[in-house]
Parts: C-alpha cells; sequence; structure tokens
C-alpha cells in the first residue's frame, strides 16, 4: 500500500447519476497539490451511480476508492463505511450532489491545517454563505438549527451544510446511529474535541432531485434531537494523562 495520503476526501452517494464525473473531477482540480484520496461510497443506488463511480475509479485508479453497499443503510452509515478505509490525517465530508465547494477545502486546508492545525480542533464546520433552497426549506433550516444549538449548545449554527473537515482520529471516537451525520459538531464537542465553523460556498445541486423531505426530515429531527439531548447529558469520554491526548490539556 502507498504512503497514507495526508487528506481523505469522503463521499457518500446514493442515486446521484450525472453528479459522480463533475464532482470527483472538481476534487482534483481544486485539491491539486494536497496529497489527497477520494473515497466514494455507493449507498445501494438504483441509477447508474454505480457505473459512473466504476469509470471514476478507472480514471483515477490511484486516488479513488468505491466502496458499494449491499443494502441501502443511510448517510451516516455510508460515512461509517467510508471512515473504515480513510487513510489520511484529516476527513473532508462532501456531499454526492455538487452543492459543497471543493475549493473551500484547498482555502482552510491552506489558512488553517497545512501551518498547523490547532491539536484540540477536531471539526471545522462549514457555514453556508447562501442557501440555494425555497424560502420554506430556509425558514425551516434557521428554525432546526436554532432549536438544536440551543439544546446540544454544540457551537455551530448550521450543522446542516454537509461540507465538513473532521480530524480522523476525532471522528473515529464518536459512536454510530442513524442520523447521527445531523450532530457531528455536537458529537465532536462531547469527544473533548473543539469546534470551529467557517464560512463555505453553497451552490444548487449539480443534477437529479434532493433526498429529503419535509415530513421525513421533521420527524427524524425530533426524535433524533431527543435522543442527542440524552446522550450529551450522559457525559463525555475519559482521557488518560499517559495518552499524551491533546484533549488532556
Amino acid at each position: 500500500m502507498s504512503q497514507a495520503p495526508q487528506l481523505s476526501v469522503l463521499i457518500p452517494f446514493f442515486n446521484e447519476a450525472g453528479n459522480i464525473h463533475p464532482v470527483i473531477e472538481e476534487v482534483h482540480a481544486a485539491l491539486a497539490g494536497i496529497d489527497f484520496e477520494i473515497v466514494c461510497v455507493n449507498d445501494c443506488s438504483g441509477d447508474t451511480t454505480g457505473a459512473e463511480l466504476a469509470e471514476a475509479k478507472a480514471k483515477y485508479p490511484a486516488t479513488v476508492t468505491v466502496l458499494t453497499h449491499i443494502q441501502r443503510r443511510g448517510k451516516s452509515a455510508a460515512l461509517f463505511t467510508g471512515l473504515k478505509s480513510v487513510r489520511g490525517a484529516w476527513v473532508q465530508l462532501l456531499d454526492g450532489d455538487g452543492q459543497n465547494d471543493p475549493a473551500d477545502t484547498a482555502r482552510l486546508w491552506k489558512d488553517i491545517i497545512a501551518p498547523g492545525a490547532p491539536a484540540r480542533l477536531g471539526i471545522i464546520a462549514g457555514k453556508r454563505n447562501s442557501r440555494n433552497d425555497s424560502g420554506f426549506k430556509w425558514v425551516q433550516s434557521r428554525v432546526a438549527n436554532g432549536v438544536r444549538r440551543f439544546v446540544l449548545q454544540d457551537d455551530a449554527k448550521d450543522t446542516g451544510c454537509g461540507w465538513k473537515l473532521i480530524r480522523t482520529s476525532a471522528f473515529r471516537d464518536l459512536p454510530f446511529f442513524a442520523s447521527m451525520h445531523r450532530f457531528l459538531p455536537a458529537l465532536i464537542k462531547r469527544a473533548g474535541w473543539d469546534v470551529r465553523e467557517e464560512m463555505v460556498n453553497d451552490r444548487p445541486r449539480l443534477a437529479g432531485q434532493s433526498k429529503y423531505g419535509f415530513l421525513g426530515r421533521l420527524g427524524a429531527g425530533v426524535f433524533d434531537l431527543i435522543g442527542m439531548f440524552w446522550l450529551i447529558r450522559r457525559g463525555g469520554y475519559g482521557v488518560a494523562a499517559e495518552w499524551n491526548d491533546p484533549r488532556a490539556e
């Protein structure tokens, strides 16, 4: 196996036909000069996503890895499947619809990570500088983010943004449960790491349609928030002084 890259770009895909090639091409262009890999997880798509990922892997065999779920398990499960394979010290999460801009990764890598990120920094969470959604979705998101931030005190104003740059060791500290991707800043903070938020670009999806509806998101969000509140109140992790762990400082 080749030497581990500095950065792993982890992208979950579910029925994103037409988006795979533009997204992967853009990542390669934006991250030129950074030692990176791309780990793609196909969450049992029913369209041509699998075929397009195979083409991308054939074009970029040195940088692209493709993992395919045998059953659909959702975004959080796809992220954890990819987490088992990433080799970089940092993991960049991008959505498979092209709305996240990898140019933000290159910019913040240069500004924060490359000079030497603070040892306790666990996640840089994106905050969208604009929303390419309807007015109703914008209001819905503002209300949901406000309630979540009040309940969980997670230091993030826009946890629904898919752009997140996470220290791999911090990511691997987290428990897995369905929809946990919606609470990554809160989970990272619970594990004893610091949370930082930075403005990032938000764009219209390249092709296809959103997989999330209002009623489904609302119902899941309420129950998930209750569960997260319970989890946060159960306390954080123990850190031993002998571990030379930055969280011990």
